[in-house]
């Protein structure tokens, strides 16, 4: 019975998931597909806490309620143009959450492992929800769960130190220059190729030290990456971190057999790594040097620059527009923030009334 509730609940919540991520697509539908997330989001916690196996309800909502009122001071206080750090750190906490559950994993496969070989029968029994589905799996089973563990660390361990870092630099706090240690990208790869040692050697039984181990070197990896990247280029990098976190989620999901876990981490996963291809697609700049860290090029043709920045005010503005026989107006997120639409249309309309060539740019980013 239980487990038919979990189950039912979990396949509403995902198609509920998949209508608020369609929903956002368009600006009218998309207050809607917010309360099918919210609506999706509480019936999966609910499900989870009433599914089998668990227990301790009253720490669980506790700890929800806190977690939400934190939420919600977090949200009153945050304006809209702080948004993007706030979605940055909100990436770090899905990631460290992968990281945790992960070594929840190892620390129980480890206690089942000293069960097994003491023999005690009734301790095993005795196991629930997430332990006792470990005690009953075959070797070959238990292997492929270390991986899924491993894979889930590593990449959350990712997430959780570049999100930070990403937050850093666009809340002001970490300088926006691309900077990276000497060596640059070959410390990443020997970074990765020891954690690829470090997972062969887990999964041979070299023990929790590895996982250890590949967690720092992950950590690592998550820094020096978004360190190397510009402060400018940081929407795109938040993007593919909310790739990253959806993937962590959807590895830990193996690991827990939580098939909406699963489900919705794939949905983050992809529609975050589709995001950052069209943003990167619109900017000119390579896909694979995002994920690689080397997004912060400064040089090719994308990056000449024609003309000088100058600091102007709004009477200058004025005298500009108005010696202007061609203009261009670029929207960004600033203008959806100030709710000027209205303003730039009526200022669109006088213009094109005194016979100004006025066109629109979409900014690759906020447009």
């Amino acid at each position: 019975m239980e487990y038919g509730f979990s189950t039912a609940a979990y396949v509403v919540a995902a198609v509920l998931f998949i209508l608020s991520l369609g929903g956002l697509s368009g600006q009218e539908s998309a207050k809607r597909a917010v309360w099918y997330g919210i609506t999706g989001m509480g019936l999966a916690v609910f499900a989870t806490l009433m599914g089998p196996g668990q227990g301790n309800w009253a720490l669980s909502v506790a700890l929800v309620l806190a977690g939400g009122a934190i939420g919600w001071v977090v949200a009153q206080r945050v304006q809209m143009t702080e948004m993007p750090q706030l979605v940055a750190a909100m990436h770090s906490l899905v990631g460290l959450a992968a990281v945790f559950i992960g070594f929840n994993a190892e620390i129980e496969m480890v206690r089942i492992a000293a069960l097994h070989a003491a023999g005690d029968a009734a301790g095993i029994e005795a196991l629930k929800g997430f332990a006792q589905k470990v005690a009953h799996k075959t070797p070959a089973e238990i292997n492929i769960l270390k991986i899924e563990v491993f894979l889930g660390v590593f990449i959350g361990a990712v997430t959780f130190t570049g999100s930070v870092i990403a937050f850093g630099k666009l809340a002001g706090k970490v300088t926006s220059k691309a900077v990276k240690l000497p060596g640059g990208h070959l410390l990443n790869a020997a970074a990765a190729a020891g954690s690829l040692a470090l997972l062969v050697m887990y999964f041979n039984g070299a023990g929790s030290w590895t996982l250890i181990g590949m967690t720092l070197l992950a950590f690592f990896i998550g820094y020096h990456l978004i360190m190397g990247i510009g402060g400018a280029d940081m929407p795109v990098v938040v993007s593919m971190l909310n790739s990253y976190s959806g993937w962590a989620a959807a590895a830990i999901g193996f690991s827990l057999s939580n098939d909406l876990l699963i489900v919705v981490g794939a949905l983050v996963g992809s529609s975050g790594a589709i995001l950052s291809y069209i943003m990167c697609k619109a900017m000119n700049r390579s896909f694979v040097s995002v994920i690689l860290g080397g997004f912060g090029n400064t040089t090719g043709p994308a990056m000449e620059i024609a003309g000088e920045q100058i600091a102007i005010d709004a009477d200058g503005v004025a005298a500009a527009l108005n010696d202007a026989d061609s203009v261009i107006i670029i929207p960004g997120y600033g203008m959806a923030v100030a709710q000027a639409q209205q303003s730039v249309s009526e200022l669109t309309r006088k213009l094109r009334a005194r016979g100004k060539n006025v066109r629109f740019a979409i900014h690759p980013v906020a447009g």
